[in-house]
């Protein structure tokens, strides 16, 4: 029998109807330009589509010339209802969207699981929005491709890069880090914050993250460790809050957005 991770914020975070979903995802990316190159990974915001989906449509377009190329999708996102130590992978056969179901490669799952630091731990995949909000836009973009899905506890940059260097040097995979920037502060502070952070992750200087400055920084830590092993340039698409999309009428609790990728 087929256990599949049912969605947890379809109808909150995005439509539930798959209509409505393929109508604002079409909207979204339509409003952006594809960029020259196709990057080998990207790092875009996990909130609900009316706060963040500008932004995270602002790199995923960058992948359309490449839709049918990328086969496999690598996602990080952080933990927001469970506390755990290292990365949590899925005992799920696919994932679910309104528009769809999504294969996970339980091969390449299975191999993780073998790593000290992997467990498998459905209780950390069951609520987590940070990877469900992507599929949506990985199912729009993308013609057909298995999903290896990580959420990240406690875990070291050495750790979560170790993971994406397995995957590394594959042309049809592609890795995503899903993160959100600077929390309910004043939409002034919050900007100022953001570009901070923004120039920290296009230095590679992951050292320097931390909780404050983005919910994912775990995973993005690892990315830009990776980064700056192997001298690789990551390169800032998009920044901005809430108080630019829809929250632009209450500016005095925003969060941050930023959208970035390594080509």
């Amino acid at each position: 029998m087929v256990f599949r991770r049912q969605p947890a914020v379809a109808g909150t975070f995005y439509p539930a109807d798959q209509d409505k979903l393929k109508i604002m995802l079409t909207h979204y990316l339509s409003d952006v330009s594809q960029g020259k190159k196709v990057p080998k990974a990207i790092i875009a915001p996990h909130a609900g589509y009316i706060y963040s989906a500008p932004i995270a449509a602002s790199v995923y377009a960058h992948l359309i010339p490449a839709s049918e190329l990328i086969s496999r999708v690598v996602l990080f996102g952080p933990s927001h209802q469970v506390g755990f130590r290292g990365l949590a992978l899925s005992s799920a056969d696919e994932f679910a969207t309104p528009l769809g179901n999504i294969a996970i490669d339980t091969d390449a799952v299975k191999q993780l699981s073998e790593l000290s630091f992997v467990e498998y731990l459905d209780q950390a995949h069951e609520l987590e929005h940070s990877l469900e909000v992507h599929l949506p836009f990985l199912q729009t973009v993308l013609k057909e491709f298995t999903l290896i899905p990580l959420v990240a506890g406690d875990a070291s940059a050495e750790q979560i890069c170790q993971v994406i260097e397995l995957f590394w040097g594959q042309s049809d995979t592609l890795v995503v880090i899903s993160t959100d920037l600077s929390h309910f502060h004043d939409y002034q502070t919050a900007q100022k914050l953001d570009k901070e952070t923004s120039k920290i992750i296009e230095q590679l200087q992951y050292e320097k993250l931390d909780g404050n400055s983005a919910c994912g920084y775990v995973p993005v830590r690892g990315l830009l460790a990776l980064a700056r092993k192997n001298k690789l340039r990551v390169k800032a698409v998009d920044l901005r809050n809430s108080g630019d999309t829809a929250g632009s009428l209450n500016k005095n609790r925003v969060v941050g957005y930023g959208a970035y990728v390594i080509e």
